[in-house]
């Protein structure tokens, strides 16, 4: 599956920095996935869960806080207040 350089970010630091070819998080508006080649946006994105699946199928997931989700040609970022995986 194709792939995207993703960042997720707090203010203490890196949460995720890789390749993704999935995004799960839930916007304002419900939950949405990004996945590679998705149009580029901006969204403020609302507590709930995050999953991110890597190139080869392995999902990590977690909850999300509040946070900012910008999708560009390029990358995909996640800037959140806090984000807690699930072991």
């Amino acid at each position: 599956m194709t792939s995207f350089p993703l960042t997720i970010s707090s203010p203490d630091g890196d949460l995720y920095r890789g390749d993704a070819s999935k995004l799960i998080v839930r916007g304002t508006e419900g939950e949405l996935a990004v996945l590679a080649g998705h149009i580029p946006f901006v969204t403020a994105v609302a507590e709930g869960r995050c999953v991110v699946e890597d190139a080869a199928g392995i999902r990590k997931t977690g909850t999300v806080k509040s946070g900012l989700l910008t999708v560009r040609q390029d990358r995909v970022t996640l800037l959140t207040t806090g984000l807690t995986w699930n072991e």
